[in-house]
């Protein structure tokens, strides 16, 4: 299971991983917690649309249906309302009824359902900074960590209302925006000659002094990269395709960098680190 803030979150993380195991007869749930109602258009060929802006919700509904499809995934809404990115200083407040002012034990509630239903053995999220510091992805952390948890707990989240009880064994944070991925393609572009789109992104990294995260979990999946960028580019609102996602020519991302990272931060089995599966510990021990 993959537990995501907004529709499109999925496509670009960790996307290639989740048609690696697809490919490999897994069953796999995006839970998406919001609409993205509240996203702007970030492509700028749909920029000023107006039947998109009135319609966002629909469009990005219909944007990760086609993003499920192309993924092989199974998807659903956890049915909360996006709370946008707050800009400006002061940061202005967080509109009422929206996702991030939800109440946390009650909003995971609604996870737990999920988990109880699908029954995972292992979940990704975000870490505590919501891989960055989006409200929606840090709400996503807090419900997904008290879920994990409390799936289980029949006194806090009774059967009878939320379904049997169940324990995943593993969750792991999504790392793929990693300091040694980002160095290492725009190293590569540089020895090549070529204009690497990361010059600004490490910039910012020194500037925003970022602490580094345990990358415990890399997993190959260079096979499946034209899938996610598919999949990434069906999100159009979105995605700009003449922007940076794909700045990196396909071969030199294969060649350098064929891993999509994880940082494990719960389990219940024993795994050796690193890792190079999300099961590790778990199919040994099925």
């Amino acid at each position: 299971m993959a537990v995501h803030a907004h529709p499109d979150d999925e496509s670009s993380k960790g996307a290639a991983t989740m048609a690696k195991y697809v490919a490999e007869g897994v069953d796999v749930l995006v839970v998406t917690c919001t609409g993205g109602e509240r996203g702007s258009i970030l492509n700028p060929k749909l920029q000023g649309d107006t039947y998109i802006e009135e319609h966002i919700h629909e469009v990005r509904k219909k944007e990760m249906d086609e993003a499920r499809e192309i993924l092989g995934v199974k998807q659903e809404w956890l049915g909360f309302v996006d709370s946008g990115l707050p800009e400006g200083d002061p940061l202005p407040p967080l509109p009422e009824g929206c996702f991030a002012l939800e109440d946390e034990e009650k909003a995971a509630g609604e996870l737990v359902r999920k988990i109880r239903s699908f029954r995972p053995q292992v979940i990704t999220t975000y870490d505590e900074n919501g891989g960055y510091p989006h409200p929606d992805h840090i709400m996503t952390h807090k419900i997904s960590m008290i879920a994990f948890e409390a799936a289980a707990d029949t006194e806090k989240y009774p059967e009878s209302e939320y379904g049997p009880a169940f324990q995943p064994q593993k969750l792991y944070y999504n790392q793929g925006f990693n300091r040694p991925r980002t160095q290492a393609l725009h190293d590569a572009m540089i020895a090549r000659g070529m204009e690497s789109p990361y010059e600004e992104w490490l910039k910012r990294w020194d500037e925003f002094e970022r602490v580094e995260r345990v990358l415990t979990t890399h997993i190959p999946c260079a096979e499946y990269y034209e899938i996610r960028d598919k999949a990434l580019l069906a999100h159009a609102t979105q995605i700009d395709p003449d922007g940076g996602w794909f700045r990196v020519p396909m071969d030199i991302q294969k060649e350098v960098w064929p891993t999509e990272e994880y940082e494990l931060a719960k389990s219940l089995v024993d795994s050796s680190i690193p890792e190079d599966d999300l099961f590790a510990g778990i199919r040994d021990n099925a």
